[in-house]
């Protein structure tokens, strides 16, 4: 059953996270990043929702690539249960199709918690001050739509956040696969 973001409340600022890299083993840390521009997206590799947007994924990094913004995957599924969410394969996959981004694996769900986040794939993008500015769909395409995968909504609030415009606040709401809570760890916005 596909579920939405929760839609966090647009100013807040971003949770401090430090978390293993599962392709470069490195520990990756909010402060490490110094761009205008940080999104992160919280994903997984056996939903069909992110399984739709892998490519469209690479594709917005390699678009803004020179650019000043970092993007950061991060992982939060029972990986027990879900075994295709396990650090190897989300690295194996990150490679596969060429992310050219950090994807993080948060073992005690603790990070995707402070962010409330609820499905893969859900977006948070932040400002040079850390403070949120969308959180939303990437764009309306979705698993047997026929839509294209274009990025629209996400690379609208990007581009107006990096020419210092205005993101509009009526943003929609991602939909995907609800992360995978361990046992007895789903948080009560998930239920």
């Amino acid at each position: 059953m596909a579920v939405s973001s929760t839609m966090l409340e647009l100013g807040t600022k971003a949770p401090d996270f430090s978390l293993p890299d599962t392709v470069s083993d490195d520990t990756v840390n909010l402060g490490d990043f110094t761009q205008d521009a940080l999104l992160v997206i919280f994903m997984s590799n056996h939903c069909p929702y992110v399984k739709h947007v892998q490519q469209g994924l690479a594709a917005l990094r390699r678009d803004y690539d020179e650019g000043d913004v970092a993007i950061v995957g991060i992982s939060a599924n029972d990986v027990e249960n879900y075994p295709d969410d396990s650090p190897a394969e989300l690295a194996r996959i990150a490679k596969e199709m060429g992310y050219g981004f950090p994807v993080l694996y948060d073992e005690s769900q603790e990070v995707a918690k402070a962010y409330t986040a609820a499905c893969t794939p859900d977006f948070f993008l932040f400002d040079a001050d850390r403070a949120l500015v969308y959180r939303g769909q990437m764009d309306s395409s979705r698993p047997k739509s026929g839509e294209p995968v274009t990025g629209d909504d996400l690379r609208a609030a990007l581009d107006a956040l990096l020419a210092g415009e205005e993101i509009p606040a009526e943003q929609r709401p991602s939909i995907g696969c609800s992360i995978k809570w361990k046992e007895g760890n789903a948080p009560a916005y998930a239920s």
